[in-house]
């Protein structure tokens, strides 16, 4: 899933080249591209697809050579991740209506490729031997609310090893819920990764969004031919702008995650970025050529060009520097960037969005 267009890392993620079309960690690829080489030794290039955005049609091509034409699909508009999962699934299906199915953002990190697949394998495992639903859920290491949480039951195994039923989701908490679910133990993150046979999410969609489902099934026929963008096109007029988890996932009992811990990190925020990047004696990180740090502490530093950045006796701070836009906002209220972003569009239009 590559549509999305990463608001929270904004002045750097804009519409015209969003976060997932960027090298954010100087390795030089990009993080769909990450995405791309993590799942080539489960999945062969030809059975990958990516759902994005129709203005983003020519930054997938350039970034990932690699794919078709048909292997690209297009969405005319946002209507977040269950039309995208619905479209992606029904086009899957046509072509091989036994497939398993792996969902990932396009945006996300991984540090242990090798233990991501690992899991995936036996997410596979789970989702081959039964009518069910599968997510990794990743052990957390602080009280985060920018993340939803699992809790799952711990008796209640499924028939792959590891495999626990979800008991519950819940989106974002506050703080101090949050802080209660790491104190027991039983929660984990919702990384967004989920793992399906073709036919179980058919059927998670007939029993939880059946007129979503109904939608996406008429289009049947048109799926790679010269007809599929014209049907998309009215589909997406019609259908509802629903998650996948508040759509599906939180309705269905038949749902189970697998723990795991493989480096990961959604990079949803700066502060996300800050914690997997090299950092001074003080705590400070970030990228640029010509940053200087006075009497300052835990600071999060970007800066595009070479111009020199100068901070002096700010603690815990977030400052992005590009061309156009300069950022500072205190590390605690990162959450609020997606709002500014917001009330600069309603100002400004789109001209710093």
């Amino acid at each position: 899933m590559a549509g999305g267009i990463g608001s929270r890392f904004w002045p750097m993620s804009r519409t015209r080249r969003p976060k997932q079309f960027l090298d954010f960690l100087g390795t030089g690829r990009t993080l769909i591209q990450q995405t791309f080489d993590r799942f080539v030794p489960l999945c062969p290039p030809e059975r990958i697809f990516v759902v994005t955005n129709a203005d983003y049609a020519p930054l997938v091509h350039e970034q990932l050579p690699q794919l078709g034409l048909q292997q690209v699909l297009l969405e005319p508009d946002r209507r977040n991740t269950a039309p995208c999962i619905a479209y992606a699934y029904h086009v899957i299906r046509k072509r091989d209506p036994k497939a398993l199915i792996i969902v990932a953002p396009s945006d996300h990190l991984v540090l242990d490729a090798a233990g991501f697949r690992e899991r995936v394998g036996i997410a596979l495992q789970q989702a081959a031997s039964a009518d069910c639903l599968v997510t990794l859920g990743i052990r957390p290491n602080r009280p985060d609310t920018g993340y939803g949480y699992i809790q799952y039951n711990d008796d209640d195994n499924g028939t792959a090893p590891g495999v626990k039923r979800v008991k519950t989701f819940t989106e974002k908490p506050d703080l101090a819920t949050a802080q209660r679910f790491l104190d027991s133990g039983d929660f984990l993150w919702n990384s967004g990764i989920f793992i399906w046979s073709a036919a179980s999410i058919d059927n998670a969609f007939a029993k939880h969004l059946p007129d979503m489902r109904k939608l996406f099934a008429e289009g049947h026929d048109t799926y790679g031919t010269k007809d599929e963008a014209a049907f998309i096109r009215k589909a997406y007029a019609l259908c509802q702008n629903l998650s996948i988890d508040y759509g599906v996932l939180e309705k269905a009992g038949n749902v189970f995650v697998l723990p795991s811990d493989f480096g990961w990190s959604d990079l949803g925020t700066w502060g996300s970025l800050y914690t997997h990047l090299p950092k001074d004696p003080a705590g400070n990180a970030g990228t640029g050529k010509k940053v200087f740090v006075h009497d300052g502490a835990d600071n999060m530093v970007h800066v595009q060009d070479g111009r020199l950045v100068v901070l002096q006796g700010l603690d815990d701070y977030i400052v992005v520097s590009t061309d156009d836009v300069l950022l500072v906002c205190r590390k605690q209220d990162e959450q609020k960037i997606k709002t500014i972003v917001a009330e600069l569009t309603a100002g400004n239009g789109d001209k710093y969005i």
